[in-house]
Parts: structure tokens; sequence; C-alpha cells
């Protein structure tokens, strides 16, 4: 199949979503691009950004009735208020209290940790998932558990979280081209670009704030 008969497809779904999608969902993504894009130069409105496209996502999941995706969304809004306050007042031990909260790395044991937790919920949420109509249950339920621990990575500002996301978003950008979803899949391939640049920027900041002490 040639690629112009791939393209035009594409580019005809997302026509037809882009115009089927309401104000609502155009602010989300906005809100969630801004996020992703001020957490990448560890801009702490990217909390405020996070937290309204959580808000957003919330009213639409509960209205679209995903509940499980709406409580996610709950979860997400927690995260939101916890990352502001982490990166507001969560500085090294010792310093001010007001004091920013410096890129860290993790040990391989948190790391073990992290994914064989993920991987152990992810099998169990997957098998019950199973049981229903649910498209991809077992890599779905992967990508819905990673993206609580590496939340919380994000708020830590560990750095190996966008090691954790490009594995997650790159997973659900399949997800959702097999499902025909090519909108959002078009934003997932714009969010896999951020991450790697967010993990060189974080890199490089990590590597400064370390050079001193070394």
């Amino acid at each position: 199949m040639s690629g112009a008969a791939i393209a035009g497809p594409m580019l005809a779904a997302l026509s037809a979503a882009l115009a089927a999608m309401s104000w609502l969902e155009i602010a989300s993504v906005a809100f969630a691009l801004a996020y992703l894009v001020l957490a990448v130069r560890q801009n702490i409105l990217c909390w405020a950004a996070a937290l309204i496209s959580t808000l957003l996502s919330l009213v639409l999941f509960f209205d679209a009735r995903l509940y499980p995706e709406t409580a996610l969304q709950v979860f997400y809004a927690v995260m939101a208020v916890y990352g502001w306050w982490q990166w507001r007042h969560g500085g090294r031990s010792g310093e001010p209290a007001n004091s920013e909260l410096p890129v860290s790395v993790w040990p391989w044991s948190y790391h073990a940790l992290a994914i064989g937790g993920t991987l152990v919920a992810a099998l169990a949420l997957g098998s019950v998932l199973s049981r229903t109509n649910a498209a991809f249950p077992y890599l779905d339920s992967f990508t819905s558990v990673g993206a609580v621990i590496t939340t919380y990575m994000v708020a830590k500002k560990v750095l190996e979280n966008w090691i954790y996301w490009l594995a997650i978003d790159g997973i659900t950008l399949y997800i959702y081209w097999q499902r025909s979803l090519y909108l959002y899949a078009a934003l997932f391939v714009v969010y896999l670009v951020l991450v790697v640049v967010g993990f060189y920027r974080w890199r490089g900041d990590w590597r400064a704030q370390e050079a001193p002490a070394a």
C-alpha cells in the first residue's frame, strides 16, 4: 500500500476527529500539552496546567461513563497538588523549607521495585479486564498502572521518569493507532518527542547541580 493511500484515510480521520471535538476536549488537550512543555522546562506552572487538564478530562470521562478513567483523573488531580508542593517546598534536607526541589536519580533497587510492582499489578488488573470486552486488557493495564507510578516520579523530580514515559507513551500510541484513534495517536507522537527533550534537559540540570558536590 502506498504512502498516499495510508495518509489519505489518516488525514480524513484526523479532520473528522477535530470536527467532532468539543471545546472541552480541545482545552483539555491544550492544557495537557502545556503541562508537558512546562514540565520539560521544570516550570512549576506545569502543575497548574495539569490540574486544569485533569479536571476537564474528569468531566469528559464521567459524562462518557468511563468510570475507571474518571477515578484515575481524581488521582492525577491530587498528584498535581502534591507535585506543586514538592517542587515548591521539597528541597534537599538541610536547605530552607521553601527551597526548590532538585532533580534526582533513583537507585536500581527502587527501579526494580517500581517495575516489578507495575508488572504484577498490570497482570492482575489485565486478568480481570480480559474477562470483559476491554480492548488490549494487559497493555492498557500496564500503561495505566505505569502512569500512576511515573506521575509520582515526576512529582519527586526523578530523572528516569522520562524513560518510563517513553515506554508508556509508546505503547499508548500503539493502542490508539490500532483502535483508529488517529488524533490521539498524533498527540502521543508529540509526547514522545517532548519526552526525549525532557530527559536530556533534566539530565543536563542534574549534572550541573551535582558538579559542585563532586
